[in-house]
């Protein structure tokens, strides 16, 4: 294993500056803390300060529990601790500079807590996520359609492009040298299968209304420009199973509920401070 440097290190375990403060200036060690690592300068290095940043750089999923990391986090800890001696010999414990970024730690440090506590607490169940998978199936069910499109700027060059169709071209050909969305464009204005209810409602209205192989014969305005669209074909919706989107449901559900606990505290606590519109 690649062994980190002492800035790596440093980096990887920094949130838990404020235990290793507070242990340097505990006065006698706690029963937990009676087995020590060593000392410096005569001040021990309790074992507990290397379980807890153990404990904390595997949970931020860095690198699994191994006796080389374990042996690099002791290594590190008793650094911190010549280092730290020193800062505080040269009188900068009681900088306000210092004393500023202890505070932002500690907010950081109890924030990250409020929220890993609030998870254990509401944990997404796989009730949560069959009910939510439900209502991906019946929101996805029905026909899924293959279209192409072709997207410009001004209703006159859609129509100019319908008449060129009409008269012989190649749609696909068309879309690729006119169409101004990226993606389709290159494709030959292929936008693959998908539910109409994924695009905005004038392209979805007008999709629906084609028959395989048809083409709208006049520009469908929405809020992108105007569209030219071809419907290739259509087919029954496949839905994935449930344990393909499992993972991503749990995530969404989780990301959900930290976002209205956070917003549940915003709007409970009393405050004179307008913030800004969100985006």
């Amino acid at each position: 294993m690649k062994k980190l440097s002492v800035v790596a290190r440093a980096s990887l375990l920094g949130t838990c500056v404020l235990l290793a403060t507070a242990c340097q200036h505990s006065t006698a060690p706690s029963a937990a803390e009676a087995q020590n690592v060593t000392t410096v300068n005569g001040k021990p290095v309790p074992q507990s300060r290397v379980d807890a940043l153990l404990q904390q750089a595997t949970r931020q999923g860095q690198q699994p529990r191994t006796p080389e990391l374990e042996t690099q986090v002791r290594d590190e800890v008793v650094l911190r601790e010549m280092f730290v001696q020193e800062a505080v010999r040269r009188g900068l414990s009681s900088r306000k500079e210092y004393l500023e970024q202890i505070e932002l730690a500690r907010q950081g440090i109890l924030i990250r807590e409020l929220f890993v506590d609030y998870q254990k607490s509401n944990p997404v169940t796989d009730e949560d996520i069959k009910a939510e998978y439900d209502k991906f199936v019946a929101q996805a069910g029905g026909s899924e359609f293959r279209a192409r499109h072709i997207l410009v700027d001004k209703e006159d060059e859609a129509k100019d492009l319908i008449a060129k169709i009409k008269a012989g071209a190649k749609f696909e050909d068309l879309a690729k040298k006119h169409s101004k969305d990226p993606g389709s464009g290159k494709e030959g204005g292929d936008l693959d299968w998908a539910n109409p209810n994924s695009y905005v409602p004038e392209f979805s209205q007008a999709l629906v209304k084609l028959k395989k192989g048809e083409m709208t014969q006049e520009p469908v305005k929405s809020q992108f420009g105007f569209h030219i669209i071809k419907l290739d074909d259509t087919r029954e919706a496949k839905p994935p199973s449930l344990d393909e989107v499992r993972p991503q449901i749990q995530q969404s559900l989780n990301q959900k509920r930290l976002t209205d606990f956070r917003d549940e505290i915003k709007t409970k606590s009393k405050t004179t401070y307008k913030f800004q519109p969100a985006g």
